[in-house]
């Protein structure tokens, strides 16, 4: 594989001279403590004013681009490091040669050495050359770890890999435009799971319960709760063991999900707890329950204005609807300061968007945005609103909202 990055300089003549990596490094081959070294990348002193800036900006974006390359593929390795628990063994290791990081964790050496090269060329791992050991300091193991959850930022590397999977299917979306299933979408719920343990179930107690006040002491006297588009259910396991006098319920459309969150309800022995394999586009519960909990799943609906519906006569007149979703403003124009713009934008096309899309829906996207949220939950029937956005949590919004009688049908 070539990375087709060229610097060009025109001669007063015309011609360019042209030297790619390739051609700088052809003849000279590397011993062990070679490095490369960056060429001086001067502009010839003939150039025009203009012409000087625009090569500045190719050269300046050129740059841009590479760094890209090597931070996605250090994405990728991040997620091998996680899911092979490199992470882990590294934290607790002295400083350690490859062979000694592949008896420990029980993994492939030769694998190992590669993945490492990549940890440390890309700054992540260091490495004594003359004692070839390689260590992971503390400050990156603070959020690179299990142990360091719910800072374990490795875990959120794995979605790269997989909306990666699905990147053709997603490819012929964008000339048909019907999106991509849910089901094309491996790993999709152990992965979101693994996210709602660290951003939602390890915030519920200490940030997010406390949004509604009175709400933990109505949880520890006994409510009725449900918690749509729940996933693998992981927020509402913790909720059901730590509130035993609350009866919970949990929906969602996928089988594979609700399989998963029944046989961990089994393994617990949890009785105040159960889950429904269910569209709740064709929900049909009335005045049933005191807390409707949604935690990032509106925006994905086929059918979210149904979905927004269904749950306000769900609720009855004195309960609250808590809907976590991402905080973006509904135009881009509004999110060019995001810290993670692109980030929010690439999960939606390749996500978020697309399994909408699939199911015959709008398409919302993460980037739905406040505005359009609050429209939406107007247009529910939904009263007052309140939009909260917690100090530890830069991609969530937390509408508090609660219902309107007028509007109950």
């Amino acid at each position: 594989m070539q990375i087709p990055l060229t610097t060009i300089a025109r001669s007063p003549a015309g011609n360019d001279r042209t030297m790619s990596r390739r051609q700088e490094l052809k003849g000279f081959p590397m011993a062990a403590a070679d490095t490369i070294v960056e060429r001086d990348p001067q502009i010839a002193p003939d150039y025009s004013r203009e012409e000087q800036d625009g090569v500045q900006k190719i050269e300046a974006f050129a740059e841009r681009m590479l760094g890209l390359f090597n931070d996605s593929a250090l994405t990728l390795m991040v997620s091998i490091g996680h899911r092979t628990g490199l992470f882990d063994v590294l934290a607790d290791l002295d400083p350690s040669t490859s062979e000694e990081i592949a008896e420990a964790s029980g993994l492939n050496e030769r694998y190992i050495r590669e993945w490492l090269g990549a940890m440390t060329t890309g700054g992540i791992v260091q490495h004594n050359p003359n004692s070839h050991r390689y260590w992971l300091p503390a400050e990156r193991a603070a959020l690179l770890t299990r142990a360091a959850s719910p800072n374990n930022l490795a875990s959120v590397s794995q979605w790269f890999a997989v909306l990666g999977s699905v990147e053709d299917r997603v490819v012929e979306a964008f000339r048909h435009g019907k999106g991509v299933p849910y089901s094309a979408y491996g790993r999709f719920h152990e992965v979101m799971a693994e996210e709602s343990g660290q951003t939602v179930v390890a915030a519920l107690e200490e940030h997010i319960l406390p949004l509604v006040p009175g709400l933990i002491d109505k949880l520890e006297q006994g409510i009725d709760v449900v918690d749509v588009g729940c996933g693998r259910g992981k927020a509402l396991l913790y909720l059901a063991e730590r509130f035993p006098r609350s009866r919970f319920t949990g929906i969602d459309f996928s089988s594979e999900a609700m399989q998963a969150a029944t046989a961990e309800v089994a393994e617990r022995g949890l009785e105040n707890l159960e889950f429904e394999c269910r569209d709740a586009a064709k929900w049909d519960a009335r005045e049933e329950f005191d807390l409707v909990l949604a935690f990032d799943a509106i925006h994905d609906q086929p059918a979210p204005a149904r979905v927004l519906e269904n749950i306000r006569r769900a609720v009855r007149p004195d309960g609250v609807f808590l809907m976590q979703d991402i905080a973006a403003a509904s135009c881009v124009h509004g999110n060019m300061n995001h810290p993670v713009g692109p980030f929010i934008y690439t999960i939606s096309c390749m996500h978020c968007m697309s399994v909408s899309l699939a199911g015959g829906g709008p398409g919302l996207g993460a980037a739905w945005g406040k505005e359009l949220a609050l429209q939406m939950l107007s247009d529910a029937g939904f009263g007052d609103v309140r939009v909260e956005q917690l100090p530890h949590d830069i991609i969530n919004y937390y509408y508090v909202v609660t219902p309107s009688l007028e509007g109950r049908g």
